[in-house]
């Protein structure tokens, strides 16, 4: 039996969404395309393969059968013809799909982005949100080419690479009253804080690095993303705890101040996962190379202890 590959991509892209309409986006296609190519692909296996239901669609039995195998020989493929070909990132025209972190997005792509400027400036960012789950970011399926954060047990079939480490460190507003040069752990207690909780591990971290050195404080606010810290800062008389990096890109705002922590809070790590069908691709391993050489000169010189 003859198969056409082309059907292949739209059999897995449907099993990650399990909706024709965000497939069709993820592949570029239209609508009518990908239904014609799902067609195909039920007459050639002569199996419904995904059933339409309230909330979207439902594999059939089948469908889960194959996905595995179809998963695996794309891979197969994608190593073995991606290892013979070379990379000129002057020339490139590709788009990656890549989760970061908010830490990464703030600290990280900017700078990232301007390198792929002036290197290669028809390769082009999609970012997606990095959440919690490896698995709704697409990377565990290989539909999001790289996830960068911190990754918590990842599945076998995703590679990760430690990037860098970073520490710890506190901002106030300039002008604050109580706070001078330095911030003392009776200082540190007594202030109200800005707490962020942004999706994935870096939160935990501080809450467990605080906690194992005897540190309390007490929040005021709660905000769900970096970049809301400076402006929640410079209007009140809070303190906020946030990786140095941050803390460095903070320091810029004239309405602020950063200062050391009371105590040293340790590092944590920032890391790059990526699923094994990547791992020969010149263009992938191209843009690894591109973000670890970032993530040096920005991260710590020497990884000591982690913050949880």
């Amino acid at each position: 039996m003859k198969y056409d590959l082309n059907l292949l991509p739209v059999f897995v892209t449907m099993m990650d969404e399990r909706n024709v309409t965000r497939a069709a986006e993820r592949l570029g296609m239209t609508q009518p395309a990908l239904s014609n190519a799902l067609n195909r692909l039920r007459d050639t296996l002569k199996d419904p393969l995904f059933i339409r239901e309230r909330y979207g669609m439902k594999p059939t039995l089948m469908a889960e059968d194959l996905a595995p195998t179809i998963r695996a020989a794309l891979s197969a493929l994608d190593e073995a013809i991606g290892g013979q070909q070379e990379f000129d990132p002057g020339q490139a025209t590709r788009q990656f799909t890549i989760a970061p972190n908010s830490y990464v997005e703030f600290a990280l792509m900017p700078e990232i982005v301007s390198r792929l400027r002036d290197i290669a400036p028809g390769v082009r960012l999609r970012l997606i949100p990095f959440g919690n789950d490896l698995v709704e970011t697409g990377a565990v399926s290989g539909a999001t080419e790289m996830v960068l954060g911190r990754i918590v047990d990842p599945p076998d079939n995703m590679v990760v690479q430690h990037l860098m480490d970073d520490s710890l460190a506190c901002v106030v507003r300039k002008d604050h009253p109580d706070v001078k040069d330095k911030l003392t752990q009776e200082l540190y207690e007594g202030l109200r804080h800005v707490n962020v909780l942004p999706p994935g591990r870096i939160r935990t971290g501080l809450f467990q690095a605080l906690q194992q050195r005897g540190l309390k404080r007490e929040v005021a606010v709660s905000v769900t993303h970096f970049l809301a810290v400076p402006e929640m800062v410079a209007v009140s008389d809070y303190c906020a705890t946030l990786p140095s990096l941050i803390c460095q890109r903070l320091a810029r705002d004239e309405r602020l101040k950063v200062l050391p922590a009371p105590v040293d809070l340790g590092t944590f790590p920032v890391e790059l996962a990526w699923h094994v069908r990547y791992r020969s691709d010149p263009a992938h391993r191209w843009l690894r190379s591109l973000i670890a050489d970032v993530a040096k000169d920005h991260g710590l010189p020497v990884a000591e202890g982690h913050a949880g």
